[in-house]
């Protein structure tokens, strides 16, 4: 039985898009029991509604599953990744370099050693 669509859910496209840059399941060992892109649509259902991971709806995978895979991903880099290529992606479209050649600075969000007076 399939699980009815949320609008948090990943499209076709979007998972085509995004599916190079979540780790294939490790070679050996047992099967993934669950879908990366089950996965990836469960995290990304708690970061748009800000549902405790405990409260994840039961059509999803079990909760400490999404959340250990979120985890991991964080700790790997694999976030840092595809935001770096959903950006650079996106300013090409734009018609941009991809790496923009210049950055502002807010002075109140940079940390300073000076003590007020």
């Amino acid at each position: 039985m399939e699980r009815r669509a949320y609008a948090t859910d990943l499209s076709d496209e979007e998972w085509a898009i995004i599916e190079p840059y979540i780790p294939a399941p490790l070679p050996g060992g047992r099967p993934a029991k669950w879908p990366r892109r089950e996965i990836v649509n469960a995290i990304l259902y708690v970061l748009k509604t800000g549902c405790q991971w405990a409260n994840l709806p039961h059509d999803f995978p079990p909760y400490s599953t999404v959340f250990w895979y979120f985890r991991n991903w964080r700790k790997d880099g694999t976030w840092e990744r595809l935001n770096a290529a959903l950006r650079e992606q996106t300013r090409r479209e734009l018609g941009r370099e991809a790496q923009p050649s210049a950055a502002i600075i807010d002075s109140q969000s940079v940390p300073t050693t000076e003590k007020g007076g």
